[in-house]
């Protein structure tokens, strides 16, 4: 017999009511760092990123413009990293390094797929022609196409940009629990992605493979 819900096999015994998890995969905050897990379960209910305490985070639609306008700057920043880094793919000469940036992209993408999720809002579309200088003026980082550890520069400075923007967000919200809580968490998200590519420019610099599979020439 077969369950009706998800098509696995019933044990034989399971003559009366039983429990099927498929599809529950559910949101959780960390009390610590404010960032944001999907899944059903984690080990201990700890956070997978710093260990702090879990808690269940109810399915959440934006129903007001700030914090709309925090989720519509969530993507930006999103769409902009992905055009950024599909760029510095192109733009790269080493294949290592090509390869690193073109997972970033696809980094940014699953990202913005996690956001649509969360918020219940559709990612837009990609624009085209996007120019890397944009991102230095962001990252506030001299652009100099010359220099290849200078997209990591780049792309580092964005994300920590990105992370301090949010951070200030939290704090000028603290009289709307909600609001405050969407920027601790987009802020929490930016964090994580600066604190991987620092992680791998370090290990590009000296020569090492990248954690996410790319290597050093």
């Amino acid at each position: 017999m077969l369950c009706p819900k998800c098509q696995r096999p019933l044990e034989d015994d399971a003559d009366g009511p039983y429990i099927c998890c498929a599809d529950a995969t559910l949101q959780w905050r960390c009390r610590e760092c404010a960032k944001v897990s999907e899944g059903f379960a984690f080990p201990y209910g700890r956070c997978p990123h710093c260990g702090g305490a879990l808690e269940a985070v109810d399915a959440r639609t934006p129903d007001d413009a700030a914090a709309l306008a925090g989720i519509r700057t969530a993507f930006e920043i999103e769409l902009g990293g992905r055009a950024f880094y599909t760029r510095a793919a192109t733009a790269a000469s080493d294949p290592q390094m090509k390869a690193l940036f073109e997972r970033f992209a696809a980094m940014e993408g699953e990202h913005m797929d996690t956001l649509s999720r969360r918020y219940h809002i559709d990612a837009p579309a990609p624009a085209p022609g996007f120019e890397v200088k944009l991102a230095a003026i962001f990252g506030g980082v001299e652009s100099r196409p010359d220099d290849p550890g200078n997209l990591f520069r780049i792309a580092i400075a964005m994300e920590q940009r990105a992370a301090a923007y949010f951070t200030e967000q939290a704090a000028r919200a603290q009289n709307n629990a909600t609001e405050a809580q969407l920027y601790r968490e987009l802020a929490a998200e930016e964090r994580e992605h600066a604190e991987l590519l620092a992680t791998e420019f370090t290990r590009w610099s000296a020569g090492k493979p990248g954690l996410m599979g790319g290597s050093a020439t």
